[in-house]
């Protein structure tokens, strides 16, 4: 008995085969080899075909039946995730009306703006918990006055894994995590928010029928069969947002446990146990994968631009030619916590969310001639990025969250040592490294889902885990953390404003 994955990125989709008793994966494969393009036709633009990622999943889907050679029949469930926050308009007979617009185009920005002002702030954090902004609610908006003819066609709108679950299984349907990600929640109606809606000029009868998050979502029908070599009747019982799905993948379920990624860009992701919102919305709160009304469980999305490309940076354009990453960080170890008082700003990559949207660039502090090398250097930019991560679970907190277990996996820069060191010292949180991905994530919710697993202890029983840091030297880390954070810029207002 097996189960299958999607992950839908905006590089490439990924499946993955896991065998249901072990948890083992059995294959796994991705398409394009190479990152899949997107579409740009004006600055700040970004859109992808959705038949792309149609025409991707059967290429993986066919790689991983082929290595695996399993039987289409022995896959009893089918789960999926899918790059958030996403607009896929389709018309009566589900095809796309137009290429979808992805989480990173910024088009729509002045209309969710219009409507934050015309709703007033406080009742949109109030109730949608978070600013319209440019997700796919505002992205809708803009179709609707850019594109009145394309409009005009929509029979529903749904995000890029309802899409995809749609060619599955024939059926168009969301869930509530993925109406609160485009924020069309109304979380103190516990429905589709008819105010904004209203606001924006948007019909509510283009959101798709609601399903679980965990349940049947449809099977596959046959035409879906056909193409992907599937058994046709095979559940869909699963679907989320990748990050979401990324913190089902580390088992991150109830208050106080948090998922965290540092690539080029970092994601803190923490749950929590009620209805909340930060004032300056400078984290989003989305319904979790396992929110009900009855027993709220929030996710606190935290994205920080400039985390991974720091580092990538000093290694272009500090360190020899040819100086691996493990060697970096075996040099970085060598100066003394706090890196003798030198602090980095890792906030070079644009606008950061939790500077509430300001530029504020990278920035050396304390830096001496004299005293400061390349060690220093490399410990102040990790430390850096960890302080930054510390400074947004400090907001998560601030919401009522009690930090107490950080879930990762062993990849990028947690797989530097001092990297994990920092990171588990200064929020005082004990680390757990993993070795699972969003595609594996994405089988075991269907697991779940089709009720294989009886809950989720016992669909991640079998999670391996890699490695556990507890926390060490916090008083030097703090110590350091307090100085770097006294550099922050306007920290001297939020001190005032406590």
């Amino acid at each position: 008995m097996y189960l299958l994955g999607y992950d839908i990125g905006s590089s490439s989709v990924k499946a993955s085969l896991v065998e249901a008793a072990t948890g083992k994966c059995v294959a796994s494969s991705f398409y394009p080899p190479q990152e899949a393009p997107i579409l740009s036709e004006r600055p700040g633009w970004a859109e992808q075909n959705p038949d792309d990622w149609w025409a991707y999943l059967k290429q993986a889907t066919a790689a991983v039946l082929a290595a695996s050679r399993v039987a289409p029949a022995d896959i009893k469930a089918i789960g999926i995730s899918y790059q958030m926050h996403g607009l896929v308009c389709v018309d009566r007979d589900g095809k796309p009306l137009r290429p979808s617009i992805i989480w990173c185009d910024s088009r729509a920005v002045p209309y969710g703006q219009r409507a934050c002002e015309e709703l007033g702030k406080e009742w949109c954090l109030s109730h949608l918990l978070n600013s319209p902004g440019n997700f796919t609610a505002a992205k809708l908006a803009w179709v609707k006055e850019n594109e009145p003819a394309v409009y005009e066609e929509i029979w529903k709108i749904m995000l890029p894994g309802d899409y995809v679950a749609l060619r599955l299984t024939g059926e168009a349907a969301t869930t509530v995590s993925g109406l609160s990600e485009g924020i069309f929640w109304n979380f103190q109606k516990n429905a589709p928010s008819q105010r904004l809606l209203g606001v924006m000029g948007l019909d509510e009868s283009l959101l798709a029928n609601i399903v679980p998050t965990f349940g049947d979502q449809g099977r596959v029908c046959p035409a879906a069969a056909r193409e992907l070599g599937l058994a046709a009747g095979t559940p869909v019982t699963y679907r989320a947002g990748d990050q979401p799905n990324n913190a089902l993948s580390l088992n991150v379920l109830e208050p106080g446990q948090i998922a965290s990624t540092a690539g080029t860009s970092g994601v803190v992701y923490g749950v929590i146990g009620q209805v909340a919102y930060d004032p300056l919305s400078r984290v989003n709160p989305f319904a979790h994968v396992n929110h009900t009304a009855e027993n709220p469980r929030l996710g606190v999305l935290l994205c920080i631009n400039g985390t991974g490309i720091l580092n990538a940076w000093v290694r272009r354009n500090v360190m020899p030619e040819g100086f691996s990453y493990a060697a970096m960080n075996e040099l970085a170890a060598q100066a003394p916590i706090g890196a003798d008082g030198l602090s980095i700003l890792p906030f070079g990559n644009g606008a950061e969310r939790m500077l509430e949207n300001k530029d504020a660039g990278c920035s050396f502090h304390g830096l001496n001639f004299n005293r400061h090398g390349r060690a220093h250097l490399l410990r102040a930019a990790q430390e850096g990025v960890v302080f930054s991560f510390c400074y947004g679970i400090e907001i998560m907190e601030q919401m009522g969250m009690k930090v107490d277990r950080i879930h990762a996996g062993r990849a990028n820069m947690f797989l530097s040592p001092l990297f994990r060191e920092a990171l588990a010292a200064t929020s005082g949180a004990t680390i757990a490294l993993y070795d699972t991905d969003g595609s594996v994530g994405a089988a075991r919710g269907a697991g779940i889902g089709a009720g294989i697993y009886r809950d989720a202890s016992e669909a991640f029983a079998s999670l391996e885990r890699l490695d556990v840091v507890e926390p060490s030297h916090q008083e030097e880390y703090r110590a350091a953390y307090n100085r770097w954070k006294s550099q922050m810029p306007g920290q001297a207002r939020h001190d005032d404003n406590k």
